[in-house]
C-alpha cells in the first residue's frame, strides 16, 4: 500500500510502498478515505513529543470504511488520536482514560492514516455517517474533539469565550460555542486580518490580534496556538474565577507573569488527549448543530505541502488529505 512515512526528525515525509497491515483479534482493518492534518503532526516532524518511534506513519483524524473478508463494507468509522488504553488503571476506572499511562496514540506510537489502510482497536473507532463527505468528517476527530474537551473544561455558565489561535480547532469550537449560545472573541496573530475576517464570517462577536483588548472581560479563554506567551495574555483577559484552557499537546515555555493576573481564583488548565465520551458527545453535538469544517484538500502525495501550509498559516480552517 502507499504511505507517507516520517523516517526521522526534521525530515520531510517520504512516499513508500509498505505491506498492508492485518487486523488482529479485536481490531478492524480500515480503508482510508480521508485524514485530517494536525499541528501535532508538525510536532512529530519537529521532534517535540517524547519517544517518537521513527519511522512512523502520521495521521490521527482518519475516516474510512471497514474491510471484511470479502472486501470493503459500507460501514464507516472514524479513527481518533486515542488508539487504545489499558482499561484497568485508576485513570481508566475513573473515566479519565485520556490520562492512561499505557495509552497508545494513532499516528504517533502506532501507525496512522497518512496511508491507504490502517488498523484500529474496534473499541476506539467511532461510527460515522456513511453518506457524509469524508473530508468534512475528518477534522471533527481531533480538532473538533480537542476543541470540545477544552470547551467542557472551561466550565459552565460561559457567556463570553475567548479563542486564541483560530485554526482547525478554533473554528470548530467556535461553531459549537455559538450553537450553545456563547459569544466568541477570536484572537489571532498580529496582522492576520484574513483570519480575523474568517472569524467574523463564522459569527464571532469580536476578532482581533492577541495584543488588542476586546473591551470586555471574558468568562474563559481557550488557547490552541502552541505559544506559551499567550497564557499571561489570556489570564489578563478573563474575569475573576475564569479559566484559561491550553488545548495543545505541546507549547513553548510560559513566561513569568505577575501574580495579580492569576489572583481572584483564576485557573490555568491543560487538555490531554481525549476520551471516548468526548467523541460520542461531540459527534452528536456536531450533527445537531450542523457543524461543517472549512477544509483545504490535498492528495496523499502532497502531505508535505499540507504540513508546510499549516505551519505558515496559508489556509483557513483545516487541511485534509484525501485518497482519491
Amino acid at each position: 500500500m502507499k504511505a507517507m512515512v516520517l523516517e526521522a526528525a526534521g525530515q520531510p515525509l517520504k512516499p513508500h510502498e509498505v505491506p498492508r497491515p492485518s487486523a488482529a483479534p479485536g481490531q478492524l482493518l480500515v480503508k482510508v478515505e480521508a485524514c485530517g492534518v494536525c499541528r501535532t503532526d508538525l510536532h512529530l516532524l519537529d521532534n517535540e513529543l517524547p519517544d517518537i518511534p521513527y519511522p512512523v506513519i502520521p495521521g490521527h483524524q482518519v475516516v474510512g470504511r471497514v474491510m471484511d473478508a470479502d472486501g470493503v463494507t459500507d460501514r464507516r468509522v472514524g479513527v481518533p488520536w486515542l488508539g487504545s488504553t489499558c482499561g484497568h488503571c485508576r485513570f481508566c476506572d475513573d473515566e479519565r482514560e485520556n490520562l492512561c499511562d499505557e495509552a497508545v496514540f494513532t499516528g504517533y506510537t502506532i501507525d496512522g492514516g497518512f496511508a491507504e489502510y490502517l488498523v484500529v482497536d474496534r473499541q476506539f473507532a467511532f461510527p460515522l455517517d456513511p453518506d457524509a463527505p469524508a473530508e468534512s468528517l475528518a477534522p471533527l476527530l481531533c480538532a473538533g474533539l480537542i476543541g470540545y474537551r477544552s470547551l467542557r473544561l472551561a466550565g459552565s455558565n460561559i457567556e463570553k469565550l475567548g479563542v486564541f489561535g483560530f485554526g482547525a480547532a478554533g473554528h470548530l469550537v467556535t461553531a459549537a460555542a455559538i450553537h450553545l449560545g456563547q459569544s466568541v472573541y477570536a484572537f489571532t496573530r498580529p496582522g492576520d486580518t484574513a483570519t480575523q475576517a474568517f472569524a467574523r464570517e463564522l459569527g464571532c462577536t469580536w476578532a482581533g490580534d492577541s495584543t488588542r483588548d476586546p473591551g470586555t472581560e471574558l468568562d474563559a479563554a481557550l488557547i490552541f496556538a502552541p505559544a506559551g506567551e499567550l497564557v499571561p495574555v489570556a489570564l489578563g483577559r478573563v474575569r475573576k474565577g475564569g479559566r484559561v484552557v491550553c488545548g495543545g499537546i505541546h507549547m513553548s515555555d510560559i513566561p513569568s507573569f505577575p501574580y495579580d493576573i492569576l489572583w481572584g481564583e483564576r485557573q490555568i488548565l491543560s487538555v490531554a488527549n481525549l476520551t471516548r465520551r468526548d467523541g460520542d458527545e461531540f459527534l452528536q453535538l456536531a450533527q445537531a448543530a450542523g457543524i461543517q469544517p472549512q477544509v483545504t484538500l490535498y492528495p496523499l502525495d502532497r502531505a508535505n505541502q499540507a504540513l508546510d501550509d499549516l505551519r505558515h498559516g496559508r489556509f483557513d480552517g483545516a487541511a485534509v488529505l484525501h485518497m482519491g
